[in-house]
This record gives C-alpha cells, sequence and structure tokens, in this order.
C-alpha cells in the first residue's frame, strides 16, 4: 500500500477538466504526498466497480454505488457521499463487503435549513405572485391587494423529522415568533424542549401545522408517506415544504389538493422524477414555488460538504472512525477494523 487512493465520481469535474465546484477545496488531498486522486466515471449512472479497482476511499456525488459497484480486493473501506441523502447507495451491499458509508450533516444542516426558512418567508409573503404583478406594470400593480400576504407571529411551523435539519430549521425560526411542533418517533426529547417544540402525532403533525416541513430520509418506510389521505387532514390555509427527497410525496396527490384548494400551496426543491419534465404538472400551478433540488446549493454549502468528506478520510486514513457514518453496525466489523489497522501502520505514524 504504496498511497491512500481515493476516488471522486467523474461528475465532480466538467467535460474540460475544471471542477464542477469550485468551493470544494481538494487541496487537503492533492497536497498530501501520501494521498492519490483518482477519477470514477459513472457507466449508465451507476460507478462501476473496474472504477474503483485499488481505491481505498470513494467520495460520492449524484451516480449511484450498487453491489455490482464493488471492487474486487476488498481495498475499498469507505464510500463518502456529498450530502446527506443516500438513496443512491446500497447500504446492505457496502455493510456486507465491510464499507462504510458516511454522509455530511454538518455540512448541509444550515444551509437546507435556511431552504425551508426561505419557501417559508416566499410562501407567506406570496413573493413570486408579487413579483410578477410589478412585472406587468401599472395593471400588474392595482392588483396587489388581491395578494396579501400572511404574518407569522402565532403560526405553526411543523416538521416531520426533527434530526439535525430539522432542528436547525427551529432554531432558525425563532425571531418569527410561531409555534413549533414535530413529528419524529426518534427525536431527542430534551432537544426539543430546549428548543420548544411540542412532539405530536402524526396525525396532529398534518392537522395542526401552517407551514410543514418534510426533512426525513427517503426509504420503503417514508415512500409516499404525504399522500392523499395526510394532505386532506391539513388545513386549507397551510403549507407543504419539502427539500428532502421527492418520492416521500404522493406528487399526483400533491398537485390535486393544490389544484383544489385543499392546501393553499406548495415549496419543493425535489420531485419523484428529476430532472423533472417540463410539462409537470405541478410547474404549470400558480400556488406552487418550485427549484430544480439545488435551492441549498452556495458555496458555503459545498465547501462544506466537501470539508466533512475529505476530514472523514482522513480520519480513515489514519486508521481512526470518522463522524457521520450511517451503518453504524460496521464499527464492530472485524474486515472493517482490520482495514482500519492497515491504514494506521501504514499512514497513521507520522500524523
Amino acid at each position: 500500500m504504496d498511497k491512500f487512493r481515493v476516488a471522486l465520481s467523474g461528475d465532480f469535474r466538467k467535460a474540460d477538466g475544471s471542477p464542477t465546484f469550485p468551493s470544494f477545496d481538494l487541496s487537503p488531498l492533492t497536497e498530501d504526498p501520501d494521498i492519490e486522486i483518482v477519477w470514477a466515471d459513472p457507466v449508465e449512472d451507476a460507478i462501476p466497480a473496474s472504477a474503483l479497482e485499488g481505491c481505498h476511499a470513494l467520495i460520492l456525488l449524484m451516480p449511484r454505488f450498487t453491489r455490482a459497484s464493488v471492487p474486487s480486493g476488498g481495498s475499498l473501506a469507505a464510500v463518502a457521499r456529498f450530502g446527506v441523502g443516500y438513496d443512491n447507495v446500497d447500504v446492505a451491499a457496502c455493510s456486507e463487503n465491510a464499507i462504510s458509508l458516511i454522509i455530511t450533516p454538518d455540512g448541509v444542516r444550515r444551509p437546507v435549513a435556511v431552504s425551508v426558512i426561505t419557501f417559508v418567508l416566499a410562501l407567506s409573503q406570496r413573493l413570486l405572485i408579487k413579483d410578477r404583478l410589478c412585472r406587468r406594470g401599472p395593471e400588474g400593480w392595482a392588483e396587489r391587494s388581491d395578494h396579501m400576504g400572511e404574518g407569522l407571529i402565532g403560526k405553526t411551523l411543523g416538521q416531520l423529522g426533527m434530526g439535525s435539519i430539522g432542528a436547525e430549521v427551529f432554531r432558525l425560526a425563532v425571531p418569527f415568533g410561531m409555534r413549533f411542533i414535530a413529528h419524529d418517533p426518534y427525536a431527542d426529547e430534551q432537544l426539543a424542549k430546549s428548543l420548544g417544540v411540542e412532539l405530536v402525532s402524526a396525525e396532529e403533525l398534518f392537522a395542526r401545522s401552517d407551514f410543514l416541513s418534510v426533512s426525513v430520509p427517503y426509504s420503503e418506510a417514508t415512500h409516499h408517506y404525504v399522500n392523499a389521505a395526510r394532505l386532506a387532514a391539513m388545513k386549507p390555509t397551510a403549507f407543504l415544504i419539502n427539500t428532502a427527497r421527492g418520492p416521500i410525496v404522493d406528487q399526483e396527490a400533491l398537485h390535486q389538493a393544490l389544484r383544489s384548494g385543499a392546501i393553499a400551496g406548495a415549496g419543493l426543491d425535489v420531485f419523484e422524477q428529476e430532472p423533472c419534465p417540463a410539462d409537470e404538472p405541478l410547474l404549470k400551478l400558480e400556488n406552487t414555488i418550485v427549484t430544480p433540488h439545488a435551492l441549498c446549493w452556495t458555496d458555503q454549502c459545498f465547501a462544506g460538504n466537501g470539508a466533512a468528506d475529505v476530514a472523514a478520510l482522513r480520519e480513515i486514513m489514519r486508521g481512526r472512525e470518522p463522524r457521520g457514518i450511517v451503518n453504524r453496525d460496521i464499527a464492530e466489523n472485524a474486515e472493517w477494523k482490520e482495514k482500519l489497522a492497515r491504514f494506521a501502520e501504514r499512514f497513521g505514524k507520522a500524523r
């Protein structure tokens, strides 16, 4: 083992070789003489095993990492997602092959929470409608009293999920004078109490929220969790916000609820099909604000994600367990611990 080999999925660079995200600082890797960077280009949207032969870690952006992505030889010790979503990674395949799956909650916590607040403010103030009125000139200005916004004091902000991002949303929303409720079976009760959040049932969450934000991971259990029945339980004045994953919401049911006036509006950064087609019905609705799964994309977000991934891989290189591991059972995996021991022997002593 001459060097610690780190693969980056090919979508981190453009066709001309320049970085897709310049704020992702690779210098801690490129300037380390013990680290070698290689590029792993996807084939049919998945990383092929052949691109990872001899690699010890992978930093993964959008391509899928499947069972067929696992290289032979057993060298790969970590797949580090550039973000917190990992529905493009076969977690079971990682665990079965002594590969840790790492995410970057510290990198996205504030940027995604800011995105949720952005939707709350834009929806409550009818921002896009008023933008269009202004662009129509005096005729549009004459209609401004028909599109009155809503104040936030006393309104109820609900979170489906109160993990890292959900808790940060509440922290940012404190000055608005809102009531806070959340549904999360795994919520930290002490944290909820300290933030002034009332933990409620799913039924209460949908019935009481004036703004309901979705902040849960996508899985079989959360597929279409926000369905027609739950949307029907919401107030006709309520807004739904989804910055998590599109399939958590039944998109057809949401379209019907928005078109019929069952709910007042929605802010969507994610969709069941991405990129969503130009003829997607939701895009035709005036009471919906849509963004292309990129509302949180800022220089600080991508710098934070990159720094978190780099830090995690450098910990593994030293033979230490990093933060952000999803498949926690890997810590007791003898093969994975053996990989860490080899890294510590080769790279850890002088660091």
